[in-house]
């Protein structure tokens, strides 16, 4: 049976909305300090939280894209808590009966099969302020972050590798992203991971779980998650065994260090909110919600690839936002040669946006400009680099497709008659060439096509000019 790797994540997101969970705060990233903040995020006596209704929206969303089932019947909790940005000493959360339980997100396991990795629940719960530490030493506070909504989203300990650990991250940030409930950035906090870590022996010994905190980023999970491993392995090894810790993971010293011992349920002293009025959903309001989901990502992936004859590469990455997946059936919609403009996306478009650090909304020219320059290149116009160097200008300076192929005078010779004189005289020039590629020489070819396009300026159509080439030298 061999050693087995457990591995549980706990992951939060904030979401989306206009305003925070319990008040009329915006909920907005990088405000001035304490700018959206009132008596209710801030805690102070006499003021009561009442529940933003889009949260609920929001979160069951986000259950139901994971296949879970929703409680019509809940509450919010109380769990208490002291931490300097935790200005009640108590978070408003959710116990024993979470919004979205039992639901699942299919990864491929080591072995190539489709693995159902399971949900155990996604409650909703208010964000604490921010700590920030200045150069003296000195910690100021933050209250901007606290009330903004989360859902928290609790695996099942069904991961066996951290490979499977990072499938599952991936595929839940585009979800959160495809049905827009959190903008998933973990370079502003709206999406943190944590992550529980233990290995069971062949023998049956166990390491003690670790939870991982302070992952900034997936690949920084996936470090962790193989240094723990290994460490837990080493340990057992030895005969001793891993504490029941949170650790952290130091991205300068590619190794986990122990912040603190891990906390229990009962440290928290949950009991039920008394400011908050129970929740109560109808089956009508639930499948309201049901009837507006986007198409998600694994299901756009298999449909692309069935209905525009695509490769599983190119779904994947045309899949990865619902806005790249708009933008290209946007774009077939009109050019109906899906592969090339799968091509062109990829590889000019999304690396140029990607080098820019920009989004497909502030690109400059039009998608009908783009279509217009497929066209050109797939009725033999203007030739594939022409294409390129037009590109390239379009998405500099937002000038019309059309506008810069007249300018530079890229439209292709398509006469044969002017491209044949062309190659008679490249061809009398060079009477080696021709003589070494009827020796067989292929090379020659190509040789004697690159001197054509070089004496055409590269307006010749590379078509026709291997065409006469290979006609006339057969004749010669």
């Amino acid at each position: 049976m061999g050693d087995k790797i457990l591995i549980g994540l706990e992951i939060h997101a904030e979401l989306l909305t206009n305003t925070k969970i319990f008040c009329g705060c915006k909920n907005e990233f990088g405000s001035d300090v304490n700018t959206n903040c009132c008596p209710v995020c801030l805690g102070l006596p006499g003021s009561l939280p009442v529940l933003n209704e889009r949260v609920l929206d929001f979160a069951i969303t986000a259950g139901l894209s994971f296949n879970c089932k929703i409680a019509k019947n809940t509450k919010m909790d109380r769990k208490n808590y002291f931490y300097p940005d935790l200005t009640k000493a108590y978070q408003i959360s959710q116990y024993d009966i979470p919004l979205c339980s039992d639901g699942y997100i299919e990864v491929e396991a080591e072995d190539g099969s489709i693995k159902k990795i399971g949900i155990e629940r996604i409650h909703i719960e208010e964000d604490t302020g921010k700590s920030l530490h200045d150069a003296s030493g000195d910690t100021l506070l933050d209250y901007n972050r606290s009330g903004v909504p989360l859902i928290e989203i609790v695996s099942r300990p069904d991961m066996n590798s951290a490979q499977e650990a990072y499938q599952f991250l991936e595929k839940l940030k585009e979800v959160l992203l495809f049905t827009h409930v959190s903008d998933v950035k973990m370079e502003q906090g709206s999406l943190r991971c944590d992550v529980n870590v233990n290995v069971i022996k062949e023998d049956g010994r166990k390491s003690n779980i670790v939870e991982l905190k302070n992952l900034n980023s997936f690949k920084a999970a996936l470090k962790a998650m193989e240094y723990e491993v290994v460490r837990h392995n080493e340990l057992l090894a030895k005969g001793e065994n891993t504490v029941r810790e949170t650790r952290r993971w130091d991205d300068s010293q590619n190794k986990t260090i122990s912040m603190r011992s891990k906390e229990s349920v009962q440290d928290y002293r949950y009991f039920p909110e008394p400011d908050v009025v129970d929740i109560n959903l109808t089956d009508d309001y639930i499948n309201g919600i049901k009837n507006i989901l986007p198409e998600l990502p694994d299901d756009k992936r298999k449909r692309f690839m069935k209905e525009y004859s695509l490769p599983e590469y190119d779904a994947k990455v045309l899949t990865a936002s619902k806005e790249i997946s708009n933008y290209f059936e946007d774009m077939v919609s009109k050019f109906s040669d899906a592969k090339m403009v799968s091509n062109w996306i990829m590889t000019e478009l999304l690396r140029r946006v990607n080098d820019e650090g920009i989004t497909l909304n502030d690109v400059k020219f039009d998608k009908d400009d783009f279509v217009y320059l497929l066209k050109v290149i797939s009725d033999g116009k203007i030739n594939n680099n022409a294409g390129k160097k037009v590109f390239r200008e379009m998405f500099e300076t937002g000038k019309k497709a059309e506008d810069i192929i007249k300018e530079q005078g890229l439209v292709q010779i398509q006469d044969e008659g002017a491209i044949k004189e062309i190659v008679v005289g490249i061809l009398n020039d060079n009477l080696q060439s021709v003589e070494d590629y009827k020796n067989g020489k292929d090379r020659a070819l190509g040789f004697l096509v690159g001197q054509v396009m070089k004496a055409s300026k590269g307006k010749a159509n590379p078509q026709v000019v291997n065409k006469l080439i290979i006609d006339i030298m057969n004749n010669m």
